[in-house]
């Protein structure tokens, strides 16, 4: 398989993301030791207060890069490693497309959408469920599982919007997509979903059955990979 990966992007993000954990810490810190040594007047008050709700935010935001960026291996370096094995015909583009990870193969255009999260997913009467975990990292550390049927219907349209742009000579394919978990403890049971959702570990086998399936003409495949390399 053919990797593609922006390592500009990745590292300026890195840094930011370092960056952003450091002020959070700061402002947090400050506003805590306002707290605890200032007298209960109007100013201090405000000032207290307002450092407290900044860092709070700064700290949200950093917990948000943090899954991204500030864990290795990274969401994008788990893909990588779990589709590794697949041929030459197979090429990875991480953060060098309309897509963060996208999978140009004979067998279909592929979108992936990671999740961290850990316990267990289902999905039933329309609705995605995550139970198990920790409830306060659900509350403030970002480890909700959110709406995954937004962010899908955010991922074709990125990938329609991206691809509009570059004047193909061929014909779009559909955007095969899939919720991937990384969490190694994850359980998920949700056959009826309208998204597949699966563990990291099953990426590759999953897109390998779609081979006599989704077959796309490499005229179609060449025509993509020239534009993602312009």
């Amino acid at each position: 398989m053919k990797v593609i990966c922006n390592q500009k992007y990745i590292d300026k993000n890195v840094k930011i993301t370092k960056y952003i954990t450091w002020a959070s810490l700061a402002v947090l810190g400050t506003g805590i030791y306002l707290s605890i040594t200032q007298n209960e007047e109007t100013k201090t008050l405000f000032l207290t207060f307002g450092a407290l709700l900044i860092g709070f935010t700064l700290s949200q935001i950093s917990i948000f890069m943090q899954n991204r960026w500030g864990k290795s291996p990274r969401p994008d370096e788990l893909i990588t490693s779990s589709l590794k094995g697949l041929d030459d015909k197979y090429t990875l583009y991480i953060y060098s497309s309309p897509l963060p990870n996208l999978l140009v193969s004979p067998n279909g255009i592929w979108g992936f959408i990671t999740y961290p999260q850990q316990g267990k997913i289902s999905y039933s009467g329309g609705k995605w469920k995550h139970k198990g975990g920790n409830s306060l990292r659900k509350i403030f550390a970002g480890d909700s599982i959110g709406k995954p049927n937004l962010d899908y219907e955010n991922l074709v349209s990125d990938y329609s919007r991206g691809f509009a742009k570059k004047a193909l000579g061929v014909d779009l394919p559909e955007l095969n997509v899939a919720l991937v978990f990384t969490h190694p403890t994850v359980e998920i049971n949700a056959d009826e979903a309208p998204i597949p959702a699966i563990p990291i570990k099953k990426i590759k086998d999953m897109v390998r059955k779609r081979a006599k399936t989704d077959m796309i003409p490499l005229e179609t495949i060449d025509e993509i990979n020239k534009s993602l390399s312009v």
